[in-house]
């Protein structure tokens, strides 16, 4: 009679489309080629639960809710064909939506996940490292806030600069300039307070972000976007009073010490930490060391309104210290890079638009070193700087010759020196140029920030270099720059914004390095 129950089973499920008795038994079986996983546990999001526990219902849970009963019952022997067929489909009922009709009606590839049908082949949660709580709404776009985002105000900032320092300007296009400053602002306080978010509900994501090998790098694009800020602080606000410059001096301190965190901290993660390979070395090692170079430009601009002689000294000795943080580095890197890029060829097409980024530190160290030349020869002589004879009782002639002649030098190799970095600029451009346009197409994504703020401080480094040599070639040649500049910000900005209403640019891969033990509905255990 067992056996009769058994065939008649068998073939009924047979006919259902369901799994044979004999194929339900091997199956609960630990087997190699399951890779030791029992049939009643399946593996969701990455980590392996009870069938009994599959997401929100729907035809997978009933299936597997199905297939073990069924295992269940013909490996015991004791329950019939009927309680078996039975116990099955009272089962799939209740782990799905709750109304046969709506089973009936739902295809057996597809599944429903938070309410939301989705085929069965599909993450539940469309992610390995978050559960459906922490992948919608505000959750979604905070988790996966990466600190690229802060490219967004590399971008944005070095286009207000351009426009409102036009060679040939408008008063007009200096309010538009304004305009992009205040949006810039805007933009950067917002960024800020979702990252203070990020870190302080998520905090096991600092851990996973600084270890990451890409992610990590743009923690540099923070103090390189305040900087943008800064120096348009100083453009359009120093005229309000004092208390407007030594604002933008207190954040230049800030920006400072994030710079010199950042240039100081990463050398050592990426080699202790990262571990890159030549053949997957990317010139996004340069994000954290460009600030320092940055800071030291913005640290030009500064001094050059600052009030009392003593600050200003300061200012611009903290500078050249910064420059050559940087510089140093970035050559290094640089020239790492070269080297990977002949013996393995350009990189990816996701990460063509890389190439530009040596540009940055070429065109902003050749601005920097010619603002600080120029602060210097025009406050020097007022201080007591290069005056070995002060402390021998020199005369106050001899202090402010030697001021001067101290303050021409560094002037005189200010100009020299930008001139042959922007020569180096010059050659890397036209690689990238060439790079780019050998690549045939390339996706986009954040990385396309990559092409502004590299070439829009090569054409800050022209405008200082035209003001200086009383060129109108390169005033020219400026205004041609900054006309390209802003129209790449316009089509990358617009793309941003398009994903960014869309949802489809919020992505961290550092999320992929989370611990697996989250509960259901969202809840973390970590």
């Amino acid at each position: 009679m067992a056996s009769t129950l058994s065939s008649s089973t068998a073939g009924d499920m047979d006919h259902a489309g369901g799994p044979l008795p004999e194929a339900s038994a091997r199956a609960a079986k630990p087997a190699e080629s399951d890779d030791d996983i029992p049939t009643d546990r399946m593996e969701i999001c990455g980590a392996e639960i009870p069938a009994a526990d599959a997401p929100y219902g729907g035809a997978a849970a009933a299936s597997a809710s199905a297939s073990s009963s069924s295992t269940a019952d013909d490996t015991d022997g004791t329950t019939g064909a009927g309680g078996g067929g039975a116990e099955a489909s009272t089962m799939a009922r209740a782990v799905s939506s709750g109304d046969p009709e709506d089973d009936e009606n739902t295809p057996s590839d597809r599944m429903q996940i938070c309410g939301v049908e989705k085929p069965v082949t599909e993450p539940p949660c469309g992610s390995t490292a978050a559960r459906c709580k922490e992948n919608q709404g505000w959750r979604r776009i905070v988790r996966n806030f990466t600190p690229s985002w802060f490219s967004v105000n590399m971008g944005t900032g070095i286009v207000s600069i351009l426009l409102y320092n036009l060679p040939y300007n408008a008063r007009w296009v200096q309010y538009i300039a304004i305009a992009i400053f205040v949006l810039n602002i805007a933009l950067f306080s917002a960024f800020l307070l979702i990252s203070v978010a990020r870190y302080t509900l998520y905090p096991e994501i600092w851990g996973v972000m600084i270890k990451h090998p890409a992610q990590s790098l743009f923690l540099g694009c923070m103090p390189m976007g305040l900087a943008t800020i800064i120096n348009m602080i100083v453009f359009v606000c120093a005229s309000w009073g004092p208390w407007v410059i030594y604002l933008a001096w207190s954040l230049w301190w800030l920006d400072v010490i994030a710079s010199c965190a950042c240039g100081l901290m990463f050398p050592f993660i990426v080699v202790h930490h990262h571990r890159n390979k030549l053949a997957t070395m990317n010139a996004t090692l340069l994000l954290p060391i460009v600030p320092a170079i940055v800071a030291s430009a913005s640290g030009g601009v500064v001094a050059a309104v600052l009030p009392h002689p003593s600050h200003v000294v300061t200012t611009v000795v903290v500078s050249y210290v910064l420059w050559g943080l940087g510089q140093a580095f970035a050559f290094y890197i640089m020239t790492i890079y070269f080297l990977r890029l002949q013996i393995h060829d350009l990189p990816p097409r996701e990460a063509i638009v890389s190439v530009f980024l040596p540009v940055g530190p070429l065109g902003q160290g050749g601005f920097a070193i010619q603002q600080l030349g120029k602060v210097a020869l025009a406050v020097l002589p007022r201080t007591g700087a290069f005056n070995g004879d002060s402390i021998q009782g020199g005369s106050a002639g001899a202090l402010d010759a030697s001021a001067m002649y101290g303050g021409v030098v560094l002037y005189i190799l200010g100009v020299v020196g930008a001139l042959f970095m922007w020569g180096a600029a010059l050659g890397w451009l036209a690689f990238a140029l060439f790079s780019i346009l050998t690549t045939k197409s390339f996706p986009f994504n954040m990385g396309w920030w990559g092409f502004t703020f590299p070439l829009g401080v090569f054409t800050t480094c022209t405008g200082l270099m035209a003001t200086e040599l009383s060129s109108g070639f390169l005033h020219v040649l400026t205004e041609i720059f900054s006309a390209s500049v802003l129209l790449l910000w316009i089509m990358v900005s617009s793309k941003t914004l398009f994903l960014a209403v869309k949802g489809d640019i919020f992505y961290a891969p550092c999320l992929n390095d989370l611990p697996k033990d989250e509960v259901a509905e969202g809840k973390r255990t970590v």
